[in-house]
């Protein structure tokens, strides 16, 4: 749905030659033109318009002076900076630009009345005046030269399989005669000139020739390879005639055809086979078609056509007509006429080779004029739902309109036409906003019609409607109606004769103002031309525009954008620089667009498309080259774009990547859009969507969430951008428009939860406006459905920055309580028997769901007749809610009622027996009240409110009550139906007690027997955990004997003994066994040396001093000497070992450096014998025999990880067991400070100062040796973590990268705590100055 744009016009008139021109081609790197004439060749360079070169032929004999002479073909050789020319006396020459030398090549005695070069150049192709083909090199080497005309069809000649005669088939129609009838080839057309016509496909493989027919008269098309043999001849085409072109895309042959009633453009495949055709717009001999050109990327085709002389004195006019294909259907894009006599009459013309949409004429008149056209799309600019997102194709005399706000109808049909006396070249919308459904319509005679859309009194003959209406359908679309057409006056009329095309860009900028461009014809300068309406003199339809004022502008303006809401309009230079045109001020002027920093905007290569937007509160110009660069003011922000639209405060576009991403403009920057549209950022889902290959944006429904794409091949789709959506949602939420947003949400499959938590506040102020706008039961009941704890906004559909509304949100969780309860208030407000099923879902869907209190409302509504006509039955409500809840669900809860009218209710819905709930429920009926409550709440596992009707009961069900309290461990609830002093509250605490025993709890079962008096079991239990104070205080409960005690007490201390509590035991020994002997002995073992000589002095007992206290201290202090140089020795041991093993892992690295070695942070832990051995093979090897170490013993676990940890040297991870043995090496002796600070105060009062000076310097020696190794052993790269990703204020978005990537990649580390060193703490007192 696009059109051709022009972009801009070079023309040179008047060129100084003599003669008259008669072809011409181009020199493409110089950028000039060869123009040939009777009298020889010129060259001129169209930009700087002067002649750069003149080389006569008339002199040196190639031409005849009288004049007659024909130039038939002139072609620029690239590599050789000469051009070849043939004449159609048969000469052949070559000349040299640079020397003006000139050589004939070759001569045709017969002459030559065709040269045609292949695209390659690397053959020339001559057609003779003896009818025959001569092919020759590059070099004018003859390769072969054959006859025209052939009497075989070629190599491709079609092979009959034999299916029966011609007699014997069906025809139709036509009858059996048309068997018979002979086919009569009719002659060449009037007009033909009989000469061949030569055309080569794009890669230079084959060329096809066609010719008339000696034999029949009629023409007739050949295609011949590149090896000069003939491949296929076309099937007889009556009325043929003899221009033709091959597509350079190689599938298809243009030529043209005259048929009864209508001329055509027909298809030839290269096998010779008609392929499709189109119609031109004129009736049968009233025009011939001089030639057809194909642009070199085959997406035009040029046709030249000239009028036929029907009346005498009649003017006549030259056409080229510009057609493209879309979705099988070929529009008339652009239609330049020409008069045919005079200057402005056409000689040649022709596509240039590289530039696509460039096109070059030559007029009699020694005119050269030169069109770039490029792509564009006419759509509607209008921001508000009145704009009906309007996209207008020219298509001919005609303007085909979609209205896609209302239809999306495929091309090429459309929603209506416009129907103008001329053909139409440029199309322009309103850019008022208000307006902007109005379309401008410029055609080929200089004409603008205006059409409005709005209430008209008469229907309009030129606005016909096109797929969306007949058959008997009332369309409800207001087509817009003629307003007024308006005839341009040019101060000179001879330029509109002279260039067809002289305005371009036209804008409508306001009521009855136009803008438009021109380009100056002897300068590089451009006019900007503000037209204006003149006032009328009649009522008519006829007006006139006049050019109110004019800017001159130095430099060629190739493109207009307009901003309907800031009024601004930007223009692009060739030369890149953005002016802006003050169109509103007095003084019109077209000064320099800056950016915010003052200094002028210019792109860096000239863009096709621009636009203007505002990004971040500046506005900006967005420009988009022909190779899918994109610029924001002179930024380069992408690289791979293939289109792109603004709409309201979004940017869409799509990319070669076939994408289309959406990026909010109004707190956009540059960056932001550089980085979200760089090739390896990731997206998110709301900006960015996948599209289908080649995809280009066609229009945005404003207002609207519908997004318009078409393919390649001319189909639309229409696609809801998430990012589009979301936004307009919001915007609907905003203002409490819940339907609209509902119906949007609930047909493009956008969670409803979004409805309450984009504001969470507003909805519940609203939740009445919500219900009454919705005002549909199953819609409401869809919504509640929905519900859901997540907030979306946080997970599926996150706000944009700065959002003003996810600023107010707080960090509160969700509440669908409250959801639940403030709609279903609202709906009983409202009306509660209209929304009673809705009422229903509400309490079902309660994070709780209140079954009790639904059946309940079912139940009342069995028991009453309906009061309003749309209330619901409570058949109708029960069915409902069975497709909510599970039936045998329902029955449990309906049961749990105790409430059997409401049970066999549900029970009939269901698909339960009646012969298994009837007698059931029967039974139960005959059961006393709590019994009968305590059989229902068992049977639904309701065990705590099954205890506590059946305590109920009376005494004599209290031993099935204990039972089931047994079974479900419900001890704790039961105690609390009964009084403390009951026999039952006691039976149940010593049942508590005997199953807190089996599970081990020992003390927690004291503690329960104790408190309902069971003393004896108590003290056992107390007895097992080894409680020795709560046993003893059980013993006093139970009045036991001095012996009983002291035998209890002696117990207690050999508990404790096995338990290492070493002061315990002595104190129960002489406190309650009065041995007092035997506790120093224990006090001494636990190396409680104070408390041992405290007991000593308070029996008087000095002599054990020393008997047994001096010399358990000094044996003490040899073991701690003894251990410290057994603990120094093996730390400096595993020390060294640690830093070889290190050191020879380091150097196994470098030497494997180009193989994998283990990666990753347990890399360090692996030895020099394991530095082949990958992490995954370790791992392996010992998760499997972890697998089948798993199901054994804890014991053979512990062996297995020892054996993991191995101190061998050599073993896999013996780094890592040597880090495991230091850092235990250094916490056991971190631990041993507190005992060595008691034996040193012991030793110093027993005067052992020796001793205790040599123990406190051995281990302040440990301690500062394992000081002094930590940093040496766990360096910082050890201690950190590379799966922690490393964030903070000095991070940058590569380091986090890097952090989160080796995340991914590295292995999980093996015992990570091991890298983490051991803390000493140096605070801890433990010497003794008395001993320094």
């Amino acid at each position: 749905m696009r059109n051709l744009k022009l972009l801009r016009t070079l023309e040179f008139r008047d060129i100084q030659a003599p003669g008259k021109p008669q072809c011409f081609s181009l020199r493409t790197e110089q950028g000039t033109v060869l123009i040939g004439s009777e009298c020889g060749l010129i060259e001129v360079d169209p930009v700087t318009r002067e002649v750069k070169n003149e080389i006569p032929l008339v002199a040196e004999g190639f031409l005849p002076e009288d004049g007659s002479g024909c130039i038939v073909g002139t072609q620029a050789l690239l590599d050789q900076e000469s051009v070849c020319v043939a004449t159609a006396s048969g000469d052949i020459i070559l000349c040299n630009l640079s020397t003006h030398q000139l050589e004939c090549v070759g001569s045709v005695s017969s002459g030559i009345s065709v040269m045609s070069w292949s695209p390659d150049q690397e053959l020339v192709l001559l057609a003779t005046g003896q009818q025959t083909l001569i092919m020759m090199t590059e070099d004018f080497e003859p390769i072969m030269e054959q006859q025209i005309h052939q009497d075989d069809f070629g190599e491709s000649k079609f092979i009959t399989v034999g299916w029966g005669r011609k007699e014997t088939q069906f025809h139709g129609s036509e009858g059996r005669q048309a068997a018979f009838q002979i086919q009569m080839h009719e002659s060449a057309l009037p007009w033909d000139d009989h000469r061949p016509q030569v055309t080569w496909r794009g890669d230079g493989q084959f060329f096809a020739v066609s010719v008339v027919c000696p034999e029949t008269g009629a023409r007739k098309v050949r295609v011949w390879n590149r090896e000069f043999v003939l491949q296929s001849t076309s099937e007889p085409v009556a009325g043929l005639g003899p221009a033709m072109a091959w597509k350079p895309s190689g599938s298809l042959i243009a030529s043209t055809q005259e048929k009864p009633n209508q001329q055509d453009v027909v298809f030839f495949e290269k096998n010779g086979l008609l392929h499709g055709h189109f119609t031109l717009p004129f009736l049968k001999d009233e025009v011939k078609v001089n030639d057809l050109l194909w642009n070199v990327d085959s997406t035009v085709l040029a046709v030249w056509l000239e009028d036929l002389q029907r009346e005498e004195n009649s003017t006549l006019k030259t056409y080229v007509q510009l057609w493209t294909v879309g979705n099988y259907h070929w529009y008339l894009k652009q239609s330049l006429p020409f008069n045919a006599c005079g200057k402005s009459r056409i000689v040649s013309l022709m596509w240039d080779p590289v530039i696509p949409y460039r096109l070059h004429v030559l007029c009699r008149g020694w005119h050269y004029l030169c069109y770039d056209w490029h792509w564009t799309t006419h759509r509607s600019s209008g921001d508000s739902s009145s704009d009906m997102a309007n996209v207008a194709v020219i298509d001919g005399s005609r303007v085909l309109v979609t209205v896609f706000r209302q239809s999306v109808v495929p091309p090429p049909m459309c929603t209506y036409r416009l129907l103008l006396p001329h053909p139409v070249n440029q199309v322009a919308f309103s850019a008022h906003p208000e307006k902007s459904n109005d379309l401008a319509v410029l055609d080929a005679s200089n004409q603008i019609s205006v059409y409005k859309c709005g209430d008209s009194l008469h229907v309009d003959p030129t606005v016909k409607l096109g797929a969306v209406g007949g058959n008997g359908f009332k369309v409800s679309l207001r087509t817009p109606h003629l307003e007024k057409r308006y005839k341009i006056q040019f101060e000179n009329s001879e330029d509109q004769e002279v260039n067809p095309l002289k305005l371009s860009l036209l804008t409508w900028i306001q009521e009855d103002v136009f803008v438009a461009v021109s380009h100056s014809r002897s300068s590089p300068q451009s006019v900007i031309h503000r037209l204006a309406a003149a006032p009328p003199e009649t009522d008519g339809e006829q007006g006139w525009l006049s050019v109110s004022s004019s800017v001159a502008v130095d430099g060629v303006i190739i493109s207009l954008c307009c901003n309907s809401k800031t009024k601004s309009i930007a223009l692009q230079l060739a030369g890149g620089q953005i002016l802006k045109y003050l169109w509103e001020s007095p003084s019109l002027a077209a000064e320099p667009w800056k950016n915010r920093g003052g200094f002028p905007i210019r792109f860096p290569y000239p863009c096709i498309q621009t636009e203007l937007a505002v990004i971040g509160g500046e506005e900006c110009v967005l420009g988009l080259t022909d190779r899918c660069r994109f610029f924001v003011n002179d930024t380069e922000v992408a690289s791979n774009i293939t289109s792109f639209a603004t709409y309201d405060e979004f940017l869409l576009l799509t990319t070669h990547s076939h994408v289309c991403q959406c990026f909010c403009l109004r707190d956009a920057s540059l960056k932001t859009l550089q980085a979200g549209l760089s090739s390896h950022h990731v997206s998110n889902g709301e900006s960015l969507r996948k599209v289908e290959r080649g995809s280009r944006i066609v229009t945005v429904v404003t207002q609207d969430t519908k997004l318009v794409l078409q393919m390649p091949r001319g189909n639309l789709e229409v696609v809801h951008h998430r990012a589009l959506v979301l936004a307009q949602i919001r915007k609907w939420l905003d203002k409490l428009m819940f339907k609209e947003a509902f119906e949007c949400m609930r047909k493009l499959r956008i969670n409803l939860n979004l409805m309450h938590d984009h504001n969470p506040q507003v909805f519940l102020e609203n939740v009445e406006t919500f219900v009454r706008q919705i005002d549909s039961v199953n819609h409401i009941n869809l919504f509640f459905t929905e519900l859901k704890e997540e907030d979306v906004t946080k997970t599926m559909y996150p706000p944009p920055v700065n959002s003003a509304v996810q600023l107010l949100k707080g960090s509160h969780g969700k509440n669908i309580d409250l959801i639940c309860d403030a709609v279903r208030t609202a709906m009983e407000n409202i009306d509660p028997h209209k929304y009673c099923l809705s009422i229903l879902t509400a309490h079902v869907k309660k994070t709780t769901p209140e079954l009790e209190i639904v059946l309940q409302k079912v139940h009342e509504l069995q028991g009453r007749a309906p009061l309003a006509p749309d209330a619901v039955s409570a058949e109708v409500a029960l069915k409902y809610l069975l497709l909510l809840v599970d039936v045998d669900e329902l029955y449990d809860h309906s049961l749990g009622t105790y409430d059997f009218d409401l049970v066999l209710m549900v029970a009939e819905k269901s698909q339960k027996d009646p012969k298994e709930y009837l007698p059931f429920l029967n039974t139960l009926k005959k059961m006393e009240t709590n019994y009968q409550r305590f059989t229902i709440d068992k049977y639904l596992r309701r065990y705590e409110k099954a205890i506590g009707h059946l305590s109920r009961c009376g005494p004599e069900y209290f031993p099935e009550c204990l039972n089931l309290i047994k079974d479900k461990n419900l001890y704790n609830e039961a105690l609390k139906l009964y009084p403390r002093d009951s026999q039952q509250y006691k039976d149940i605490s010593i049942a508590y007690g005997e199953h807190l025993m089996q599970e081990h709890l020992y003390e927690l079962g004291g503690l329960v027997f104790a408190r309902c008096g069971a003393h004896e079991n108590a003290l056992n239990a107390f007895l097992a955990c080894g409680s020795w104070q709560q046993a003893l205080c059980m013993a006093a409960q139970l009045s036991l004997t001095e012996d009983q005690l002291a035998g209890l007490g002696r117990t207690l201390a050999g508990k404790l003994l096995e338990q290492r509590k070493h002061v315990d035991a002595a104190t129960v020994l002489e406190q309650y066994a009065q041995d007092y002997e035997e506790a120093v002995l224990l006090l001494l073992e636990g190396a409680a040396w104070e408390e041992a000589l405290r007991l000593v002095h308070k029996y008087n007992r000095l002599d054990i001093i020393e008997s047994n206290i001096k010399p358990s201290v000094l044996e003490a202090q040899k073991n701690y000497m003894a251990f410290l140089d057994s603990q120094t020795a093996t730390f400096s041991r595993h020390k060294n070992r640690l830093l070889v093993v290190r050191e020879l892992k380091e150097q196994a690295q470098q030497r494997n450096l180009d193989d994998e070695v283990p990666q990753g942070q347990e890399s360090d832990l692996f030895s020099e014998t394991s530095s082949v051995m990958s992490s995954s093979d370790m791992s392996g090897k010992y998760s499997h025999s972890n697998s089948r170490i798993s199901a054994r013993s804890s014991k053979n676990r512990r062996k297995a990880e020892r054996k993991r940890h191995s101190l061998k040297e050599g073993s896999p991870l013996e780094s890592q067991a040597l880090l495991e043995a230091l850092s235990e090496a250094v916490q056991g002796t971190e631990n041993l400070k507190d005992e060595i600070y008691h034996i040193l105060k012991v030793l110093f009062l027993f005067e052992f100062d020796e001793h205790g000076r040599a123990l406190q310097k051995a281990f302040e020696d440990t301690l500062q040796l394992m000081e002094r190794s930590i940093p040496e052993i766990w360096p910082l790269t050890h201690q950190q973590n590379p799966s922690i990703p490393v964030l903070g204020p000095h991070s940058t978005a590569n380091s986090i990268m890097a952090s989160y990537q080796q995340q991914k990649t590295s292995i999980p580390v093996l015992d990570a705590d091991l890298f983490i060193p051991p803390k000493i703490n140096k605070r801890t007192q433990w010497k003794l100055s008395l001993l320094e």
